[in-house]
């Protein structure tokens, strides 16, 4: 009964795909080796899992080196190995640094070798970065943006003169605009004026103009990419050059 049933598992074996082999080989022919295998989530953790189990053991070998000459050559070798795993690290700056620092997070801070560069702690590595402080702009003007705050106080800082009296007019177009992208609305002159007064802290006042004036530079700019326009389509519309035939022409010579 025992030769049948191992006939019959041979020859499925034999038959069956490579997963399946193992399967079979694991199950059937030595199911002790099923019970007794070793899971990835059972093994031990990995500081840098884009290095690889591989790596994460020549570490570990390495630390247990007792002779401190043999234990450098090693984590030399270590570095190297790693510098083929990861390449894409040596169009970075100072790679072969990250590389040793790396390497010392793989070991769990605690290797005992002659490195080129100091070894970073753990609270270093582990430090949060501060927190951002973003801009903060008064009141429902957050659509205006930092950069026109910046420009009204550079206004603000200019004496009184065509310069400054310029700089607020294509603050106030810029404002204007943003606020139609922003909104979705038409929005007149009076609002505009309002909002630059607020946001100045009544230091720029254009309260006393009747109509904003389009920016010369911003519609010099359009004119110059509408007459670049037509001319590409006006050479579309033109009708294609007849190609003179050379060899017609020596032919009727």
């Amino acid at each position: 009964m025992f030769s049948v049933l191992s006939a019959l598992i041979r020859n499925l074996y034999c038959n069956s795909n490579c997963s399946y082999k193992i399967f079979l080989g694991c199950f059937f022919i030595n199911p002790y080796i099923c019970i007794t295998m070793e899971y990835n989530t059972q093994k031990t953790h990995l500081n840098m899992p884009e290095y690889g189990r591989i790596i994460q053991q020549l570490v570990e070998r390495c630390k247990e080196v007792s002779d401190k000459d043999e234990r450098n050559e090693m984590a030399m070798a270590i570095i190297d190995f790693m510098g083929q795993r990861n390449p894409q690290l040596r169009d970075e700056e100072n790679y072969k640094h990250k590389l040793w620092d790396h390497l010392y997070i793989l070991a769990n801070y605690d290797l005992d070798v002659d490195a080129p560069y100091p070894f970073p702690t753990k609270e270093e590595l582990e430090e949060k970065p501060k927190r951002m402080e973003y801009p903060k702009l008064q009141g429902d003007f957050k659509f205006y943006g930092k950069s026109i705050l910046q420009l009204i106080e550079k206004a603000i800082e200019l004496e009184a003169g065509d310069e400054k009296e310029a700089l607020i007019e294509v603050i106030a177009n810029n404002m204007k605009k943003s606020y139609n992208v922003y909104n979705k609305e038409h929005v007149t002159d009076d609002v505009i004026f309002r909002h630059l007064k607020e946001l100045s802290q009544n230091r720029l006042d254009l309260t006393g103009i009747d109509s904003l004036e389009k920016s010369k530079i911003y519609y010099a700019n359009n004119a110059n990419r509408n007459n670049n326009n037509n001319k590409n389509s006006n050479n579309r519309n033109q009708p294609a050059k007849r190609r003179f035939n050379n060899n017609n022409h020596k032919n009727r010579r």
